[in-house]
Parts: C-alpha cells; structure tokens; sequence
C-alpha cells in the first residue's frame, strides 16, 4: 500500500471525542523510548508528522491522523518510564485502556519493542492485557540496525520462545528501522491486506 496523503486529525484524552465514523483504526504503542514517533513518521513518509523529542514520553494524548482518506493511523500515549507525575501517568493510562475497550473501529494494535533488549515484562504484560481483552495486535520490532544480523536473529528467536511460554501461536511480527527505512512496505501491506478483506 503506498500513502499518498496523511493529516493530523485531532488529539485528545476522552474516547468519547474520537472521530466519529466508520472508518478502520490501527493504533500504535509501546514503551516511550521505543522509537513510536519515527516509526509512524517513516511509515507516512513525513518529517514531522508524528512529534519526535529527546525527551520520552512526549505523547500523552490519543493522536488521530487520516491516512489515504480512508482509515486512521492513532498514535497513543507511551508506557513505562515516561517522566510525568504519577497522576498524570495514572490519567493518560486509564484512557489507553478507555481507548482499547470502547473503541469500535480498533483493527488492530501495533506493539512497538526495541529489538536490541531481552524480553520486558511491562511488554509482555501489556500483550497479555490485549489477549485477554480479545484485542488483536501485531509485534513491530523497532531499532534491528542497531543490531548485528546474526544477534538480532537470536533475539527475534528467544522473543518468540518467551511468548510462545504463554501464548498458543505468535502473533504477527515485522522487523523495522526507521533510520534505514526498513520494513514500512511490510507493515503497510499488512494493513491494507486487512482493509481489503474489511470491503
């Protein structure tokens, strides 16, 4: 699937307000330092798109953006050790779940994890919350040029032996780099393969 167009939407804290149409969402998480907005702005094929910073955490509301005019790419806020009080993390993580349980037009969830460290159990918790939930996602792992091929293979594999611990079968996992554009076309053809069989 090629992206020919993608608009910011809206931003904000109450499922309530989100778009109200009919149109597929796919919705992007993972801990706050997982590379999420340079994923999202690689995927789009803009700069800015999605807000980049060098401080974690930065995503604390629920982002809309429109892509080909005709689904949503949702952007949401961080997990783990993003650096605001606790109450606002305890604010914005009630409307993650708001968001997951309410949301009707949610496809799929993408869970973002840094390929470069072992398995991590706010991760791994986190898709046990979304299986229990019934919520389908996908694994991207972010990062891989950051790993040697034959390293990034035996990560891959121990990932996938640890979920296969308590899961029956894998979910779907891509292999990404934002800095050497890697792995957009994967993860685009995925969703358009999705939005196809929705028509």
């Amino acid at each position: 699937m090629e992206i020919k167009s993608a608009t910011f939407v809206m931003s904000n804290s109450d499922v309530a307000k989100c778009p109200n149409n009919n149109l597929p969402e796919y919705a992007f998480i993972g801990r706050s330092n997982v590379g999420k907005s340079s994923l999202i702005n690689m995927l789009t094929n803009r700069k800015n798109l999605a807000k980049t910073s060098a401080r974690p955490g930065k995503t604390q509301l629920i982002n809309h953006f429109l892509i080909n005019g005709n689904w949503h790419l949702v952007d949401l806020p961080g997990y783990g050790y993003a650096r605001v009080s606790k109450q606002s993390k305890k604010t914005f993580q009630k409307f993650i779940t708001d968001y997951f349980n309410k949301r009707k037009q949610l496809i799929s969830a993408f869970v973002l994890i840094d390929s470069r460290h072992e398995p991590q159990k706010i991760d791994l918790e986190f898709m046990q919350w979304l299986g229990e939930n019934a919520i389908p996602f996908a694994i991207i792992f972010t990062k891989i040029d950051k790993v040697k091929p034959k390293a990034l293979e035996n990560k891959i594999n121990s990932y996938n032996a640890t979920l296969l611990e308590t899961w029956e079968e894998l979910p779907p996992y891509f292999l990404t780099s934002s800095s050497n554009k890697i792995g957009a076309d994967e993860v685009l053809n995925y969703i358009g393969e999705i939005n196809n069989s929705l028509n």
